[in-house]
């Protein structure tokens, strides 16, 4: 596992980095980047991040993607519970949610099943922060693939999205 800490750098001048470390950057927010060795055959990425890293369970938010009334939808929630469909349907303002095709997730976002950021993507899309966010000091979200995550301020990832905060989190 390694850290770095990081404000602006070689990400923000379009040098090395995902497009979610090019955004942190170039947004002038302060970062800190977590590696740690990916398993490939982990049957919950987000779970296998947070025990690599020594995280609460907690701390360490996935982002999950869903069709809100035909329309993609990201809900960010922590690895230790699930998505509310109900709850991210009502708070995108639609009726009814689906988990989205992970083909159509990745080709939204640019990233991949596993590593995909709720910065930096590919569209702009409607996004939804478990409000738990809120009581944590700092979060963790994926960094833009597998293996790496990005720790921030609650305030920076929700003003970076775009975000929404509801309860969207069950479990």
């Amino acid at each position: 596992m390694s850290t770095a800490k990081s404000r602006g750098g070689k990400a923000a001048r379009g040098g090395t980095g995902t497009p979610a470390t090019v955004a942190a950057a170039r947004a002038k927010i302060e970062f800190t980047l977590h590696s740690y060795e990916a398993d490939p055959d982990a049957e919950s990425y987000g779970e296998a991040a947070a025990d690599a890293l020594g995280v609460p369970h907690g701390r360490l938010f996935k982002t999950l993607l869903a069709e809100v009334d035909g329309r993609l939808t990201v809900g960010v929630v922590p690895v230790s519970s699930s998505l509310d469909l109900k709850a991210l349907a009502a708070a995108a303002g639609g009726k009814k949610a689906r988990m989205a095709d992970p083909r159509d997730a990745e080709r939204a976002t640019g990233y991949v099943v596993g590593g995909i950021s709720p910065l930096g993507q590919r569209r702009t899309l409607p996004t939804v922060i478990d409000e738990s966010v809120s009581a944590l000091a700092t979060v963790y979200v994926s960094a833009g693939r597998r293996g790496l995550q990005i720790e921030l301020v609650p305030a920076d990832l929700v003003r970076l999205t775009g975000a929404r905060l509801a309860p969207i989190a069950r479990g």
